[in-house]
């Protein structure tokens, strides 16, 4: 057995399918399958094909998570590996939530190009449990998400929070409101992302009343298979209801500025915590650290967070943490 054919292994008991095992590992879906069955002739039979899904057996769970363990101590030596390279030459594998990515990368991957020409950068997007199970296997260096977040040998480091506004049509009857209060939300009338996804659960967090498990049962909209962020900015924008967003997807250009606005919330405005984690084996730590740097020198609301108006000075901006 090698560990390409464990790798296989794992990614196929976590998708559960032939194919997107295969585009995960990036392989051709025949090669992955021989591979399987290669391992199968030699140890068992480790999964069960149905027709919806791929099972691992019972001797294919244990297999599985011995593969997963060795995986993630293969990552480790790669790493020790690493540690007498420059650390910041060669590509650097970042993951990330499909509601950060979208609107922080294209701020501060620029800024990373400039500070390092020789630091290749490598995105990929996923769920928390996606991109923490990468992690721990060496697929991914570093991951940028939300907390709280807590992972054995995973170093976590905040970055900075980010307030919630609300988007809505310009003509909506709380845009000539200069904040918004949580009983000015009607459930019905706002739209979200459905269940599971992370920024859902924040914001019905932040806001218990609009929860659809209320007994009214008049609960807000929700839209699975595929939705993002931008599918609910578009029907704000078709006037089909109002979401809530976090500030920097919030400030995306994309329509004229008389069709969406946004407002804030009256305190205490609800927000997320970004948090870069990444291994406590990863040896690169200068390009972690100018990672993060980067990260939070190009958004608006790291210095919103970070920087106050000094009295003595006015119009200079003075830090009140330390960068």
């Amino acid at each position: 057995m090698t560990l390409t054919e464990l790798r296989y292994i794992v990614a196929l008991a976590q998708e559960q399918h032939f194919g997107r095992a295969a585009e995960r590992c990036h392989v051709s879906q025949p090669t992955l399958s021989i591979a399987v069955k290669k391992l199968e002739e030699e140890l068992g039979i480790l999964f069960e094909r149905g027709k919806q899904k791929i099972l691992p057996t019972p001797l294919g769970e244990k297999i599985v998570a011995m593969a997963g363990q060795m995986l993630e101590q293969a990552a480790a030596i790669k790493d020790v590996a690493e540690a007498d390279k420059d650390q910041l030459e060669g590509p650097i594998a970042l993951g990330t939530l499909p509601t950060i990515g979208p609107y922080l990368l294209p701020q501060f991957i620029p800024l990373l190009q400039e500070t390092s020409n020789k630091l290749a950068l490598y995105v990929e997007e996923g769920s928390v449990a996606e991109l923490a199970t990468k992690l721990r296997n060496g697929d991914l260096d570093a991951i940028l998400i939300t907390a709280p977040f807590v992972e054995a040998d995973v170093v976590v480091q905040p970055l900075f929070d980010e307030t919630f506004v609300l988007l809505l049509p310009a003509d909506h009857r709380l845009a000539n409101k200069a904040q918004i209060a949580a009983d000015d939300l009607i459930p019905s009338e706002l739209l979200l992302m459905g269940e599971g996804d992370t920024l859902r659960e924040e914001v019905l967090k932040a806001f218990p009343h609009l929860n659809p498990a209320q007994e009214s049962g008049v609960g807000v909209r929700t839209f699975t298979q595929g939705a993002t962020l931008e599918t609910l900015r578009h029907m704000v924008a078709s006037r089909l209801g109002v979401t809530i967003l976090p500030q920097t997807a919030a400030e995306a250009p994309l329509y004229a500025p008389n069709l969406l606005t946004t407002r804030p919330f009256a305190p205490p405005a609800p927000k997320r915590s970004l948090v870069l984690a990444w291994r406590v084996s990863f040896p690169r730590h200068k390009a972690i650290d100018l990672l993060r740097r980067a990260i939070q020198a190009s958004s608006s609301a790291y210095w919103n967070y970070n920087t106050a108006q000094s009295r003595e000075t006015p119009g200079v901006m003075v830090e009140n943490r330390n960068w």
